[in-house]
């Protein structure tokens, strides 16, 4: 599982000129989801998106999380986080789970990150979605739970 995490003054996504998800001061979450991907992968991206200390503390230095500030967060599934450039010029998605498949793992990931007690909001999951992203910073930061040999 791959997350690609931005520190943002606000965001909205919005499909068909809906707005359906749209936060304050937080952080944009944008998880794409592997064949491999399970409940060990959501556990990691969610506690460490959550953990993570990107936030500046009164003397200006990354030492607080969402937790501790209490950030919105703002989830979209994007699986063309697993896109493969090596080959041509047309990327190839064959690593990034089947619709199917990602639909579950994504939504159990959304629980997970709800879980934290933070306010989460998303968008439509395989919906061509608009994504209006205000950085702070910025502040951008990829995880992947590869790196942690799960």
């Amino acid at each position: 599982m791959r997350a690609l995490v931005q520190r943002v003054t606000e965001a909205y996504v919005s499909v068909d000129g809906e707005v359906l998800g749209q936060i304050g001061p937080g952080l944009v979450v944008l998880v794409g989801i592997a064949r491999s991907d399970g409940d060990a992968h959501i556990e990691y991206i969610v506690s460490k998106t959550v953990n993570l200390r990107i936030f500046e503390d009164d003397e200006g230095r990354f030492n607080l999380s969402a937790l501790d500030v209490g950030a919105d967060l703002l989830v979209i599934s994007q699986f063309t986080l697993y896109a493969d450039t090596r080959r041509g010029r047309r990327p190839g998605f064959t690593e990034a789970a089947p619709p199917d498949t990602a639909s579950d793992v994504f939504e159990t990931t959304l629980g997970r990150f709800k879980e934290s007690g933070l306010r989460v909001e998303t968008g439509r999951f395989q919906a061509h979605m608009h994504v209006e992203i205000h950085n702070d910073g910025p502040v951008t930061i990829m995880l992947d739970s590869a790196d942690r040999g799960l």
